[in-house]
């Protein structure tokens, strides 16, 4: 089992091959290739995977197969940290023998595994080294399958190798200086059962006279962007969220993005723009 610490920015198609070309010009990045990759998600047909928040793939990439098993984990300081199993497999077929060590360990519905979608994209990968830190940056262009539906899929993956975590955001930080990014706390596979019809968002309760954390407000943005909607901030007591813009210098940025937001613009328009991923990640960190 390894730990995974990461930053997912979903982006456009556009501001991608900006982001892209930005890595490629830096001193400190090194390219690595350019793959193209195949991932089939695997559930139960009553969806117990999906329930616990666990997601099950099968990668191809060329004539190699890997099979991945991933827990939902926690979101703190602005990354993703995930426990994660992986295994080399021989060829396209699952081995669920391998789950026996894993938090699916004795699950009989194992026996009932089908694909529900496909995350199917181009990954352009790039070594970043810096403050004593490596970090692979995954640039991925594609788009998430279920069924006869589609969905496109841009994004760009920190995800931390060595070193100090503080040095994924200070990255990231520096990205959306270039080019317009979402902080996005939904993964590839939230939004693959949600365009396979298994997957219902679920929005933070609404807090009655406490304050909603930052974390479940970034959580709130991103559920909005899943689902096409505009954040329910109305019904949000967002003090402790204007308090962390203030403190981190972003008290102008989140008045006008605060005002966007009551004005019920939708987060995919709003983070076209600069200003909603760079006071996402500015008031991330702590």
């Amino acid at each position: 089992m390894a730990v995974e610490l990461e930053i997912k920015l979903t982006l456009t198609e556009a501001s991608l091959t900006r982001a892209a070309k930005w890595l490629a010009n830096r001193a400190d990045v090194v390219p690595a290739g350019t793959k193209k990759l195949r991932n089939r998600y695997y559930d139960t047909p009553a969806g117990s995977l999906n329930e616990r928040r666990i997601a099950l793939r099968l990668r191809q990439q060329d004539d190699q197969f890997i099979q991945t098993l991933k827990t939902k984990g926690e979101f703190s300081g602005g990354a993703h940290r995930r426990n994660e199993w992986e295994w080399s497999l021989p060829s396209a077929e699952l081995d669920i023998s391998l789950l026996a060590e894993t938090p699916l360990a004795g699950n009989e519905a194992l026996d009932n595994l089908q694909p529900v979608f496909e995350t199917n994209f181009e990954r352009q990968i790039f070594m970043l080294h810096r403050d004593g830190a490596e970090i692979e940056v995954a640039v991925d262009g594609g788009s998430i399958l279920a069924g006869d539906k589609v969905r496109p899929l841009y994004e760009v993956e920190f995800e931390l190798k060595s070193g100090a975590p503080e040095v994924l955001l200070r990255s990231a930080l520096e990205l959306a200086d270039e080019v317009p990014v979402f902080l996005n706390l939904v993964s590839k596979a939230e939004q693959g059962y949600y365009l396979a019809g298994r997957h219902e968002p679920n929005f933070p309760v609404e807090p009655d006279s406490s304050a909603l954390s930052v974390s479940d407000f970034l959580h709130g943005l991103s559920q909005s962007w899943l689902v096409g909607q505009p954040c329910p901030v109305g019904r949000w007591n967002l003090a402790e969220v204007r308090a962390k813009a203030e403190r981190e210098g972003k008290g102008e940025s989140w008045q006008r993005v605060e005002a966007a937001l009551e004005r019920g613009e939708r987060i995919h328009d709003l983070a076209c723009e600069p200003e909603l991923g760079r006071l996402q990640l500015a008031i991330a960190s702590g």
